[in-house]
């Protein structure tokens, strides 16, 4: 069992619908809303609610972070076509180069995600919370009505099939974790800081604002572990695992990899809830 729970978490962002500097500047040539997104969640997002109306491109390719990212030139010609991007907001590749995205295509639309949203200091990971993720659903649909007015019931329709999903999804990450009695895990990226807002949960980060931890922050860390009964160190494949691994040995624990940036959002958040749910239970 901790073997496919092992697997099920391995979750990677897919290659496919990422802009890559490889690509034509025509890429996106049909009658559909072109769309681009800085992440791959948020093209399961668009796509939910645009289905076959919609050609979404993703801009981070798998295992690439949103930390240090610089697009192409071929990505950046890529929003000349392009009639919507959705931007997270408060990443630091958004930010370096919004003035030249906003420029490439002056009549493109540009929606920030975190609209609306109460943001965690130097947490831009809005997408993995399923009560933010419903308001970034509600921001995307109305753009994708404001594009394309005519398709209105369509877009409203998707959406709320997609708010219920989501409610389905929050019901089943509560159930998972009701009989948990330890709410602190620790993590080497803190990515989840929204989720645990969520859910009641204290995430207990390795690194801090990109910093790897020193000998005497690790040896800290194993004692903060050992005295809050943690066995599981989470680890995401756009990191170095070392420092997860070093913690896991020392505590007699196991390192799971978990994928902020997986593009079946929900799945993930579901998988994440049933690992500490099994780990947590004590």
């Amino acid at each position: 069992m901790k073997t496919k729970l092992l697997i099920l978490l391995l979750l990677t962002s897919l290659t496919t619908g990422c802009i890559t500097p490889e690509q034509p500047d025509d890429q996106i040539s049909d009658d559909r809303i072109s769309v681009i997104v800085s992440i791959p969640p948020q093209k399961e997002f668009v796509e939910s609610i645009g289905k076959e109306k919609v050609s979404v491109s993703v801009m981070i390719p798998p295992g690439a972070s949103p930390v240090t990212y610089e697009p192409g030139p071929g990505q950046l010609r890529g929003f000349s076509r392009a009639e919507l991007y959705v931007r997270i907001g408060h990443i630091p590749f958004e930010k370096a180069w919004m003035d030249e995205i906003a420029a490439a295509n002056p009549d493109m639309e540009i929606l920030d995600s975190s609209e609306d949203i109460e943001i965690i200091e130097n947490d831009p990971h809005i997408w993995l919370s399923p009560a933010l993720v419903r308001l970034q659903v509600e921001h995307i649909a109305g753009s994708l009505i404001e594009i394309d007015p005519d398709n209105k019931d369509y877009y409203i329709r998707n959406k709320e099939s997609y708010l219920k999903d989501l409610n389905d999804l929050d019901a089943d990450i509560r159930k998972n974790l009701s009989g948990i009695h330890n709410r602190k895990f620790m993590i080497f990226h803190p990515a989840w800081g929204y989720f645990a807002r969520e859910y009641r949960l204290e995430q207990i980060p390795i690194e801090v604002e990109g910093k790897e931890p020193s000998a005497a922050d690790l040896a800290r860390l194993v004692d903060t572990a050992k005295a809050n009964n943690i066995t599981i160190v989470f680890a995401a494949p756009q990191f170095n695992p070392e420092s997860a691994r070093v913690i896991a040995e020392e505590i007699g624990g196991t390192v799971i990899s978990i994928d902020p940036l997986a593009e079946d959002c929900a799945a993930n958040m579901r998988a994440v809830s049933g690992i500490l749910s099994r780990y947590m239970a004590s």
